[in-house]
Formats: C-alpha cells, sequence, structure tokens
C-alpha cells in the first residue's frame, strides 16, 4: 500500500520542467569523453578519506579555471558557488572524493597502484565504492552549466566532499564537518541533492525511493569485563569470552524478538571481538564491536537502549560488568517526498521515463544524510552493473578488491544535475 500511495504521489506531481538551452545535448556529448577520463585518473589516483590533498588541488584549479567562486572546508572539501543569470533557488549538488583501504587485483588497464598508510599499517588504496565516477561527473556538471551560466537559474553550490567513508580515528571529518564549517549557510540552501553510482544495478538507470532510503549507521564497544584466571580453573574466575558469547547470541533477539520489522529493518553486526594473550589463560576483559543499522531514527533510538541494557543485565547475571558505548556515524538516509515529487519527472526526462524505477530501502548507510538536516534532501542511485555480470548478486560488491563498473553511463549522471538545476531551481525565485 506505502508503494502504491507513493506511486500515486509522485506521477501527480505538478512539478513544471524547463526547456533546456539548444546547445545542451551537444555540450553533454562533448563533455562525456572528458568526465570519462577524469574518472579514470581519480581512479588510478585514490586518496584515503581526510588525505585528498591532490584530489582537492585538481578539483579547485578545475572550478576555478571556469570562474566558479571556490573555498575549502573540513581541509579537503571544495565547495563552488555559481550564480547563474536568472532569477531561481539555490540548489546545492554533492560528490564524495575518498577512497577505501583496498588492494585492487581486477584487470582494469586503469587499476590503482597506490598505496597508503591507514590506523598505522601501509595498505592499498582503491576508489573501491564509485566515488572517482561521483567526482568526475559533478566535475561534468559545473563545466555546462559555467558554460550555461547565463540562462541557469538561481545559484548552484558545488560540493566535493571528503571522507564519506569516515575520518580516521578521532579526526573529524565528511559531511559533518562540511555542515559545521557552513558548506550549507552561504549562500543558504533551499535543497540539496546527491547521486551514488551502484555496480549492481542496471547500466543507466535510476533508482530512488521517498522518506527512509538509506539506513543509519552506528557502530558500538562493548567492554566486559570479568576476573582473570588460569584456563584449567575457570572456576577461580569470571570468563569475559563466556559472557560475550552470550551477549552477541542475545543481541540478535533485539532484531528477531524485539523490534517490528514490519515497520522498518534492523540489523545488529559484531564483526569484531578480541580477548586475551595466551590460550591457558582466562582473560580479564574482551572486547566486541559492530554496526547497528536502523532506517527509523524512533527505533534506533530503542535499539541503542535495547543493546545496553541486554548487555548489562547478562553481564551481571553472571557476576561480570559490560560498558556499551555507541557512536552515531550517519543518520536515516531521508528523501523528503515534496523534493521526490518535484523533482521526479526531471530524472525521468534525464533518463528516460522507462529508466527511472522506484526502489526499495538500503542498508548501506551515507553521511549525505547530515546535509539532510539543513535543507530538504533527495538521493539516488545511477545503475553501472558491467555487462559480464548478469546480475546484482553477480557482481563484485562495492568496498571489495574486484570492485568495477562500467563508466559509458555517466552522462546520465551529468545530464540529470544539470536537468534538475533548471527545472527545480526555476521553480522557486530567490
Amino acid at each position: 500500500m506505502r508503494k502504491l500511495f507513493f506511486l500515486a504521489l509522485l506521477t501527480g506531481s505538478s512539478a513544471i520542467g524547463q526547456n533546456m538551452p539548444a546547445s545542451f545535448e551537444q555540450l553533454v556529448k562533448t563533455e562525456t569523453p572528458k568526465v570519462v577520463e577524469w574518472r579514470r585518473y581519480f581512479h588510478q589516483h585514490p586518496e584515503l578519506s581526510n588525505r585528498e590533498y591532490n584530489t582537492a588541488k585538481k578539483v579547485e584549479a578545475f572550478l576555478k579555471d571556469l570562474g566558479i567562486e571556490t573555498r575549502i572546508l573540513a581541509g579537503t572539501g571544495v565547495v563552488g558557488v555559481l550564480k547563474g543569470g536568472k532569477p531561481g533557488s539555490v540548489l546545492a549538488l554533492r560528490a564524495d572524493m575518498d577512497a577505501l583501504p583496498v588492494t585492487e587485483r581486477n584487470g582494469l588497464s586503469f587499476r590503482s597502484e597506490a598505496k597508503g598508510e591507514y590506523n598505522g599499517q601501509e595498505v592499498g588504496v582503491m576508489h573501491a565504492c564509485g566515488h572517482d565516477s561521483h567526482i568526475a561527473m559533478l566535475m561534468g556538471t559545473a563545466e555546462i552549466l559555467s558554460k550555461l551560466k547565463a540562462d541557469v537559474p538561481g545559484t548552484v553550490v558545488f560540493l566535493f566532499q571528503p571522507a564519506e567513508e569516515g575520518p580516521p580515528g578521532k579526526e573529524e571529518g565528511g559531511a559533518p564537518l562540511m555542515v559545521k564549517e557552513g558548506a550549507m549557510d552561504k549562500p543558504k540552501v533551499d535543497a540539496v541533492f546527491g547521486m551514488h553510482i551502484e555496480a549492481g544495478l542496471d547500466l543507466g538507470k535510476i533508482y530512488y525511493k521517498p522518506e527512509s532510503f538509506m539506513a543509519s549507521s552506528d557502530w558500538f564497544t562493548i567492554k566486559v569485563k570479568g576476573r582473570q584466571s588460569h584456563g584449567a580453573a575457570p572456576w577461580l574466575g569470571i570468563d569475559p569470552v563466556v559472557v560475550s558469547s552470550s551477549i552477541i547470541q542475545n543481541l540478535q533477539t533485539i532484531v528477531s524478538r524485539q523490534e517490528n520489522l514490519s515497520q522498518a529493518p534492523v540489523i545488529i553486526s559484531v564483526g569484531k571481538i578480541s580477548a586475551g594473550v595466551r590460550p591457558n589463560i582466562i582473560p580479564e576483559e574482551a572486547i566486541m564491536e559492530g554496526t547497528i543499522r536502523t532506517l527509523d531514527s524512533k527505533m534506533q533510538k530503542e535499539v541503542h537502549a535495547k543493546i545496553k541494557k541486554m548487555a548489562q543485565s547478562i553481564a551481571e547475571a553472571y557476576g561480570a560488568t559490560a560498558e556499551v558505548t555507541i557512536d552515531n556515524k550517519t543518520l536515516v538516509m531521508y528523501n523528503d517526498p515534496k523534493l521526490v515529487a518535484a523533482t521526479l519527472p526531471s530524472l525521468q526526462k534525464a533518463a528516460g521515463k522507462e529508466n527511472v524505477v522506484l526502489h526499495h530501502w538500503d542498508t548501506g548507510a551515507e553521511d549525505f544524510s547530515f546535509f539532510g538536516e539543513k535543507a530538504p534532501s533527495f538521493f539516488f542511485y545511477l545503475g553501472a552493473r558491467d555487462a559480464k555480470f548478469p546480475s546484482l548478486e553477480s557482481a563484485p560488491a562495492h568496498h571489495t578488491p574486484d570492485f568495477m563498473i562500467d563508466d559509458s553511463k555517466l552522462d546520465v549522471g551529468v545530464r540529470t544535475f544539470c536537468q534538475i538545476v533548471f527545472d527545480y531551481a526555476a521553480n522557486k525565485k530567490n
């Protein structure tokens, strides 16, 4: 019923489309080879979160050459402001720029050989999530709009964001720091749009969903303290490993027995557990680390409270103690339904009506959600599955060494961003 409601809402949208300038399609055609070239350059020269020094320099110089006003935020973030020649609203378009500590092993001719330092270790560095394509598409959008400046309605803010994958250690970074330093305030943004390439979805198609689209991401740590003893005499101690195993098992009952999964999905995953130094010593402490994914902000708070209560109660039953800390990494990625309704015709004009698909929610997370706290936001996917992979399941997943996309349809992303600017911005006067 919910999907039928939104289909009725969106197909009934009253947004008025704008006629694009006569030169627009030729500009897109000319720009597309450059976008692919840029994407491959950034793929071959990736940089880790908060270390996007050369990427930021290249983007900043590019925008300045276009006559676009620029400033640096969040260390390696670049904000460009293009003031159009016609009245309209202020729209922000975002691309993330960071790569991952992953060693690439696919057969691409432009694969990364880069190395970096992550958590004190030398690692391979790879654009294993497609951010290279995001940079390139937004650069292409900026160049086209700068050439059409006299016809552009309103103001366009280009957000080239660092550290979407999360800043290292205790550093600040990403969208929260961009927002904190005023990326959405000078000028004040009326609406913000983002796009993510998807290696498993059909090439050239756009996938969207109103309201909750991507999950919040919280990272938790549970420290269980028992009493150390010899492994041959466990009765003389309190085994934090056994306590931890009980906590891990029972956390899943929050998902399966305590939360209403017909309302929204919930995921609790423990990804790391560490304890002890020798096989024959029961340690004093065990530490678990994991992630929580929710698609409803109320459920997010409930799950946090239940994890703390369950871990502490189970530990107490064993005579141990449990200390729980939860670090909020992202918010629920919420697409404003009115903004979606107003923008859907632009997506359909840019990609073709048959290529714009109502999608399901996703338990992946995005810090783009923090921009959505400052203005109505709309985030969508652009499919880029390589033809050699017949299905989502067969395509190499994001964040893996074999990740790859087909970059032949990046023009769809450029065309979509430009269409949004001309359609939506023109419907709202400064």
